[in-house]
């Protein structure tokens, strides 16, 4: 960050800090009338610039500002009543408290990256205001403990950006797309390129401050341990809303190899997946293999930590049949891949720091694991499935490496040990308006993959988003465990009991609550 901005921030600090932020519920809130009471107390401890009510000038553009799927731009959406744009952690203390006070339940952005939008939308009609993180975050880099504390409304390329400019011999493992909020991504578990080397974001976490239900800011100390475990991989918004998280970075070489290799149907891509499926997991951790399959063709894209003259000879014992030789390296720094890897050649660093997505579509997305290696013949039916009218993509990243040595309940992030790959099929489509309807592909290329991917749970990643699993039933104002079983064992298997145990302890009222939190388990 810059200094000027670091001095702007220090001076909102200081003014923040002398407001009236001290209150907190110690025991269950008596709610008041309703939403205008509501506007009343946060205006006793918060900026009216941060507080937009539907009649504000700018609610709209900000409600909109990162909505990356268009089909929540509808006039059928239910919208938030107020947006909170807090600027530090008292106001969001504050919204907690004047939430449970007066019936107003929080939702909270920091990326906009929710497939199903409910960082800012509800499913169903409900009084709720949205906590904005965008005017929150910053990245404070520790080169010589090799750690930063990074606030939820960052996001990733602003990590990224700020690591590199810091420490060019550190980095992060974190997610692709540059414009994926902190808050979001790390709550999910959140993986990228260097998932095989080291893992997930969350399992590089080692603190945090979180405010809780009932508004108070705590770190890992105060805590709790248990707390502390849920919100590494237990999804946004169940327990409390994390301000800002210290990491540890990871280091990087000085080169790192990159190289893209389409191949189509009459080039072999069915035996190459299907060979791809049992080596890429088990390759040397410094090097990742994703697949993205289209239309008749796949493209295989690489990251290795380390140079072309290590990586051809790997690949030539490896993985031959794919045919690598030198003319497809691509030798980088690592910052300079990180663009590179989504944007292509045309991708520079300065790009990290773009906030605005280029995606400006409707879209539908669902998600698999495999564990058992999927026969040729199944391979040649999906590529049928890939050049159907509305067809989108499927993206598969390899496990092993790190990310697979980890015991699945080390996180609530649970596939781990044994899994080969995960697979995201997005679909986007384009019309007039909202009004456009949905395209089927996602949904009819997930029934006709069932019976060859994990069973018993059919396992999700929670970071991919999907309501068709279920959603929470609401009795007696509390989320049902019974419900949330539906959805939630797909994300989290065993470990979903556990973290419904843990909101029991934290937020037993279930004030934190979308269609998809934890619900608390009371046993």
């Amino acid at each position: 960050m810059a200094t000027s901005r670091a001095s702007a921030l220090a001076l909102l600090l200081s003014a923040c800090l002398s407001a009236s932020c001290h209150v907190a519920i110690s025991g269950p809130p008596t709610p008041g009338p309703g939403k205008d009471d509501f506007l009343s107390c946060m205006t006793r401890s918060v900026p009216p610039r941060l507080l937009l009510a539907k009649s504000s000038p700018a609610y709209g553009a900000t409600w909109s500002s990162t909505i990356r799927n268009l089909k929540f731009l509808s006039d059928k959406t239910v919208r938030p009543l107020y947006i909170i744009t807090p600027t530090d952690a008292c106001h969001i203390q504050s919204a907690v408290v004047c939430g449970r006070r007066h019936g107003v339940r929080l939702r909270v952005r920091s990326g906009g990256h929710d497939y199903e939008g409910l960082s800012y939308r509800s499913d169903k009609p409900e009084q709720f205001a949205v906590v904005d993180l965008s005017r929150m975050r910053q990245v404070r880099i520790d080169g010589k403990q090799a750690s930063a504390w990074v606030d939820s409304g960052a996001q990733l390329g602003e990590i990224y950006y700020a690591v590199n400019k810091a420490t060019p011999k550190l980095g992060f493992p974190a997610g692709v797309c540059a414009t994926i909020g902190v808050g979001g991504h790390f709550s999910g578990g959140g993986f990228g390129m260097m998932l095989r080397k080291y893992g997930t974001a969350a399992d590089n976490v080692i603190d945090a401050k979180v405010v809780d239900a009932n508004g108070k800011l705590l770190d890992r100390k105060a805590m709790g341990e248990d707390l502390f475990w849920a919100i590494r991989g237990g999804g946004g918004s169940s327990f409390g809303i994390v301000v800002s998280w210290q990491v540890k970075l990871v280091p990087v070489p000085p080169t790192v190899t990159v190289f893209q290799i389409h191949k189509g149907l009459k080039e072999g891509v069915v035996d190459l997946i299907a060979k791809w499926q049992q080596v890429a997991p088990s390759l040397p951790e410094d090097l990742m293999i994703r697949i993205m399959a289209m239309g008749q063709e796949a493209l295989f894209e690489a990251l290795f930590l380390g140079t072309c003259k290590d990586l051809v000879p790997l690949m030539n014992a490896r993985f031959p049949e794919l045919g690598m030789n030198p003319s497809h390296c691509n030798e980088m720094s690592w910052i300079q891949s990180v663009p590179y890897i989504p944007l292509g050649k045309t991708g520079t660093v300065r790009d990290l720091l773009n906030r605005t997505s280029n995606i400006r579509a409707f879209g539908k997305y669902k998600s698999d694991y495999v564990r058992d290696p999927i026969p040729k013949g199944v391979w040649e039916k999906i590529f049928t499935w890939l050049v159907k009218p509305g067809a989108g993509v499927m993206i598969m990243d390899p496990y092993g490496g790190r990310i697979s040595s980890i015991p699945d309940d080390a996180t609530p992030f649970p596939h781990r040990q044994g899994m080969l790959f995960n697979i995201q099929y997005v679909n986007y489509w384009f019309g007039e308006g909202a009004g456009a309807q949905p395209n089927q592909w996602s949904r009819d290329m997930y029934a006709f993959m069932e019976p060859y991917v994990t069973k018993n749970p059919r396992q999700a990643y929670v970071n991919y988003r999907d309501l068709d699993l279920g959603v929470n039933q609401v009795v007696g104002d509390v989320s049902t465990y019974e419900s949330g079983r539906v959805w939630g064992e797909k994300y989290f298997k065993g470990n979903f009991q556990r973290l419904a145990k843990i909101k029991a302890k934290v937020d037993p009222q279930d004030y934190f609550r979308n269609e998809q939190t934890i619900p608390p388990l009371f046993k």
